[in-house]
């Protein structure tokens, strides 16, 4: 395993980028809702999950202070929409509940936890699944196994503080849902989405960042909510067939993962490289993967994801924002630039990385 010190430091660069990431004048390219670090969207949703988990493991009190200061500063701006991806922000607001007991908080997770699940709230689509709505698109009759990360995680969580035990049930029978209509039994990884008018998986590609929100939700939810026995397996089996196959995949002289899992031809895609390994690890140190089948895959990984951390702390070939395609190609053309979730997913990675268990 690489150093410490050499992987204390590239967290340090890496969360510092992303307290400060803006636009940088990509704003005729790339949307500034989608890059800026003061937006409420589900890329910062997913930084703020990344900061948090850091702030746990470092006790930082500037972290703490950021992450407060960014949700008191947006919550009094207002939130323009609740769709799925504008509920990933939601996610670390229930850990931050948890600190520092704000009732402003805990009425913000019980307003939205609502929302999901009235009648007239999230929209439901075919088998009760919550339909991909995104902010200004309701995307019809689609789902997406990103939901699973962006709102499904966040239900989990606001139902043991809420004490709202459907609300935990609710989550669940989402998780099974997607799994339904997502995975590829025969590869045991999951297609990016699936349409209940067109009833088929759009192009069927088995999309990196995709499936990482899978690996990610499988080893948050087992320790998050309380969980009957067969359906914890269940959940898993699906997770280590996944594993499995990402062990096949991995490019065999850096360990990452290609933007098209199956593709060798797609590029290597940061993001999604960082959230394997995050998962992976997670599971060798939980006890359910064995650590002799994968250490040598995890180190190898880690290498990879620290030869591509620049030196000012930018997480480099990260994959924009990313709507469902028809080939292998779309994907492929997708840009690659600095962002949010890129910067909080090799956080992730890297502070597991820095667990004892790895270093004993």
């Amino acid at each position: 395993m690489v150093e410490k010190q050499i992987m204390e430091e590239k967290l340090n660069l890496v969360s510092d980028k992303m307290m400060t990431l803006k636009n940088n004048g990509m704003k005729e390219k790339y949307p500034v809702s989608l890059i800026d670090i003061n937006c409420w969207e589900w890329p910062q949703g997913v930084g703020l999950f990344g900061l948090y988990r850091y702030y746990e493991m470092s006790r930082k009190p500037e972290l703490l202070t950021f992450l407060t200061d960014w949700y008191d500063r947006r919550m009094e701006e207002g939130i323009v929409e609740k769709n799925v991806n504008t509920t990933s922000p939601m996610l670390t607001l229930t850990y931050l509940y948890e600190i520092t007991k704000k009732e402003s908080y805990l009425a913000f997770i019980g307003e939205w936890a609502d929302w999901i699940m009235e009648e007239k709230g999230l929209i439901r689509t075919g088998d009760g699944c919550f339909q991909h709505m995104i902010t200004g698109n309701p995307n019809d009759s689609e789902i997406l196994i990103d939901t699973l990360f962006m709102t499904v995680l966040f239900l989990a969580r606001a139902g043991r503080l809420l004490h709202r035990p459907d609300y935990i049930e609710e989550a669940k029978y989402q998780v099974l849902c997607h799994i339904k209509y997502l995975l590829n039994k025969n590869e045991g990884l999951f297609y990016h989405g699936f349409n209940f008018k067109r009833n088929d998986n759009y192009g069927g590609i088995l999309w990196g960042r995709g499936n990482c929100w899978y690996t990610i939700v499988a080893m948050e939810l087992i320790q998050e909510i309380p969980m009957e026995e067969g359906l914890k397996r269940h959940f898993l089996t699906v997770y280590e067939n996944q594993v499995e196959a990402l062990k096949r995949y991995a490019d065999p002289e850096t360990g990452l993962w290609h933007t098209v899992i199956d593709d060798p031809d797609s590029y290597l895609e940061l993001s999604a490289s960082a959230a394997f390994l995050r998962g992976i690890m997670q599971g060798v140190r939980l006890g359910i993967l064995k650590r002799e089948e994968y250490e040598g895959l995890i180190e190898k990984a880690v290498k990879g994801l620290l030869d591509n951390i620049g030196d000012d702390g930018t997480v480099k070939n990260v994959s924009y924002g990313t709507p469902i395609g028809l080939d292998k190609e779309f994907y492929n053309k997708i840009p690659c630039c600095p962002m949010t979730y890129g910067q909080a997913l090799m956080i992730l990675a890297l502070q597991e990385a820095l667990t004892d268990y790895w270093h004993s």
